[in-house]
């Protein structure tokens, strides 16, 4: 599932395609209106879909699925290889998003088009921001001598629940992203509902990982 929904993504998007595919919007009169969504460098904003999936869904989902006891393909390897993994992985998903985040808005700029005016701008952006500021927060389990006051294990619960948060943040932004015209045009019927089960099943797993890896431990333990 993380995988195939970017790869569902890139055959939709056909990334470095200028053509552009819309039909006539809801409510919308004019194709105009819609071809004027269009990127003014050849196939600019199809980028922006692919770079935000692999992002939120493929990377950041292997990133945390790392230490999961069942799923991670790195399981008989020793924590430490695990924890290098994730932060590549990690680094890699801030990549692509920093880009995504990069393109889209130069495509808005390029059209003259509002910048951050919807739900799923505004999602996009705060998940891009947390996830900056996860990475940044991460530094502090590989030196926690930087936190003197804090204990290891505190750190570790501290950024694996705020890690969750801003998890739930990318895929929000996925799923409202699926509700955009380009989206919702291009994916119709069944095939729309079953593109928004995958952010959505990801999450799940992401949730139950996390809670029974440190919620739930932390609870049994009083």
């Amino acid at each position: 599932v993380a995988l195939g929904f970017p790869a569902a993504v890139a055959v939709l998007a056909r990334p470095g395609s200028s053509e552009c595919r819309w039909g006539p919007g809801r409510g919308e009169g004019r194709m105009s209106q819609l071809t004027s969504r269009c990127a003014s460098l050849p196939g600019l904003f199809s980028w922006h879909p692919l770079l935000m999936a692999l992002a939120f869904s493929f990377l950041m989902t292997e990133a945390l699925l790392i230490f999961s006891p069942e799923t991670s393909l790195l399981r008989s390897f020793s924590r430490k290889v695990r924890v290098r993994a994730h932060w590549a992985l990690q680094l890699l998903a801030l990549l692509c998003a920093l880009l995504g985040l990069a393109i889209i808005t130069y495509n808005k700029h390029l059209n003259g088009k509002g910048h951050f005016v919807t739900w799923h701008g505004l999602t996009g952006l705060l998940a891009v921001l947390y996830a900056g500021g996860q990475c940044a927060g991460g530094v502090l389990l590989l030196y926690p001598k930087l936190m003197k006051n804090w204990t290891l294990a505190k750190l570790k619960l501290y950024h694996a629940t705020s890690g969750l948060v801003g998890y739930l943040l990318g895929c929000a932004s996925l799923m409202l992203g699926m509700c955009s015209l380009w989206f919702t045009t291009t994916v119709t019927g069944a095939s729309w509902y079953l593109a928004m089960l995958c952010p959505l099943v990801t999450s799940l797993v992401i949730m139950n990982q996390v809670s029974n890896a440190y919620l739930y431990r932390k609870r049994s333990q009083h």
